[in-house]
C-alpha cells in the first residue's frame, strides 16, 4: 500500500513536473483537485519558505493527509533581488506570464550581459496534518536574456537562461538555452524545483515505511 501525499496546488504545470520528479518515490500523489472545497491560500508572507508551509499546511490539515506545496521566485540581481516572493504577481494580480516576462524584460532594457544574473530560488514543504513540518530549498543560477525563446516550460522559463547540460549548468560553460527551450528530462535534471524537491525524498521515504 503506497502512503497518500497530497499536491497542495492547482497549477497543473507544476504537478507535471512534481510527478515526473517523484516518479520513483512510490507516494500515491494526489493534488487538490481530489478533495472538492480545499481551501484557496493566499500567498502573503514575506518569505518563499513561509508561503510553501502555508500551503502544505491548509492542505495537509483540510484533507487529513500529508501534503506537499512549494514556492519559487526569481531573483534578479540588478533589480536588488525583485521580483521574489511577488514573482508569479509581478505585473499584477492576475497577471499572465507573458505578463510577467515583459514586464521584466523592459525593467532590464539597456541592462548589459554581464549584470543580468539571476537565479530561482524554490522552496518545498512537506506538512502533516498534526502540523509537523519539514522545508527544503534549491536553487539555480543563470542570467536573464534579452528576448523569449523557447516554447516549452512555464513562468519565466522563456527569459532565464543556463548552461544546456547538467554537468555545466553550475560552471557556467557549454552551450547556453533558456529553460523553455530544454527538454522536461533536461530541465528536471538541473532545475530548483528538482534541487529542492531531491531533498524532501529521504522523508517521503519514511512515510513509506510508516504504512
Amino acid at each position: 500500500m503506497k502512503p497518500i501525499v497530497v499536491l497542495a496546488t492547482r497549477n497543473k504545470n507544476k504537478v507535471r513536473e512534481i510527478l515526473a520528479i517523484l516518479a520513483e518515490s512510490a507516494i500515491d500523489f494526489k493534488t487538490l483537485d481530489d478533495f472538492p472545497g480545499a481551501p484557496e491560500v493566499i500567498e502573503g508572507a514575506d518569505t518563499l519558505e513561509e508561503n510553501a508551509a502555508k500551503k502544505a499546511k491548509s492542505a495537509a490539515l483540510y484533507c487529513g493527509r500529508w501534503a506537499l506545496a512549494d514556492d519559487t521566485g526569481l531573483e534578479v540581481d540588478s533589480l536588488g533581488g525583485k521580483p521574489g516572493v511577488l514573482s508569479a504577481r509581478y505585473a499584477g494580480p492576475g497577471s499572465s506570464y507573458a505578463d510577467n516576462n515583459r514586464k521584466l524584460l523592459a525593467a532590464l532594457d539597456g541592462v548589459p550581459h554581464e549584470k543580468r544574473t539571476a537565479r530561482f530560488r524554490c522552496a518545498v514543504a512537506l506538512a502533516s496534518a498534526g502540523g509537523s513540518t519539514v522545508i527544503m530549498e534549491g536553487c539555480l543560477e543563470g542570467f536573464i536574456t534579452r528576448e523569449p525563446s523557447g516554447s516549452r516550460g512555464f513562468g519565466y522559463d522563456p527569459v532565464f537562461a543556463v548552461a544546456a547540460s547538467s554537468a555545466d549548468a553550475g560552471r557556467g560553460q557549454g552551450p547556453v538555452r533558456t529553460l523553455a527551450e530544454l527538454s522536461p528530462l533536461e530541465k528536471n535534471a538541473v532545475s530548483h524545483r528538482a534541487a529542492a524537491l531531491k531533498k524532501i525524498i529521504p522523508y517521503l521515504r519514511r512515510l513509506k515505511a510508516e504504512v
